[in-house]
């Protein structure tokens, strides 16, 4: 299973570069990822025109499965209403051939902090605790939940990060996805990936970070390993989430490529 996560693409007068973006959605081509995944900031503003700019250029990444969830540029200007108009819900569940990806809407109207906030905790857990023992599951939202370096003195983490994290640790996230600063960087906290995605296509970046995207493959374990899983699905029926989660973790491998959007990738974090 192949994953693409793209980020932070600002379509719009300023800072939007068309020639990088056409050289992305050749390089996410190339790939055939099974999932894309967009985690917000597809326009500057927030106005309409430039959401149709940018869903322009995503439905021409050939992959039939994606989840976009907004940032909070797509929150100014009433962008939010456009986003729904264009994109659908802001938060919104997807399952895929054994993955289940949570798309989180981390924004507030014309603010740049994050937020998740405790009315969407249970619909969360809900989602993430349904068929728990099998899936390999996804949240994705724009807001970062841990400080990524090289980013400066740190604003507009979410305010409830801490809320949030204790929540998919103990429902067995696999990987979390986010953007919002620009630079990518990879946390691995008690074996779940925080992946933060660089901006792909805009010249909003810092230092001399370039553009670019992430390609996350996941391989699940082999008919060997049935029995290891079955082990996992008694394990929860006897002794609870928790335990079977432990039981079954191991099932799923996990390599996350930088893939840098003028061309060149490297692998920058592998779980076996």
């Amino acid at each position: 299973m192949k994953i693409v996560h793209i980020s932070d693409i600002h379509t719009g007068k300023s800072h939007f570069l068309p020639e990088l973006a056409e050289k992305v959605i050749k390089r996410i081509n190339e790939v055939k990822p099974e999932i894309v995944v967009v985690t917000g900031d597809l326009t500057n503003e927030g106005s309409y025109s430039e959401f149709v700019r940018a869903k322009s250029y995503i439905e021409r990444i050939e992959c039939e499965v994606k989840v976009v969830v907004p940032g909070n540029h797509d929150a100014r200007n009433v962008g939010d209403l456009c986003f729904e108009e264009i994109f659908g819900a802001r938060s919104k569940i997807l399952q895929h051939k054994g993955v289940t990806v949570v798309g989180v809407d981390s924004t507030q109207p014309d603010l740049d902090e994050g937020h998740v906030g405790r009315e969407k905790y249970e619909w969360i857990e809900r989602c993430l605790t349904t068929d728990w023992t099998d899936s390999f599951k996804v949240v994705a939202l724009h807001h970062h939940l841990i400080s990524v370096p090289k980013t400066g003195r740190e604003r507009n983490i979410l305010t409830d990060a801490g809320d949030v994290l204790e929540l998919l640790l103990r429902c067995g996230t696999d990987l979390v996805l986010c953007g919002h600063k620009h630079v990518p960087w990879v946390w691995n906290l008690n074996g779940t990936a925080v992946v933060n995605a660089g901006t792909a296509c805009s010249s909003k970046v810092k230092w001399n970070i370039p553009p670019s995207f992430n390609l996350i493959e996941i391989c699940e374990a082999g008919e060997g390993d049935e029995g290891r899983r079955e082990a996992g699905r008694e394990a929860g029926k006897e002794a609870g989430k928790e335990a079977g989660r432990e039981a079954g973790k191991e099932e799923w491998g996990m390599k996350i490529f930088r893939m840098y959007s003028k061309g060149g990738q490297e692998l920058v974090w592998e779980k076996k």
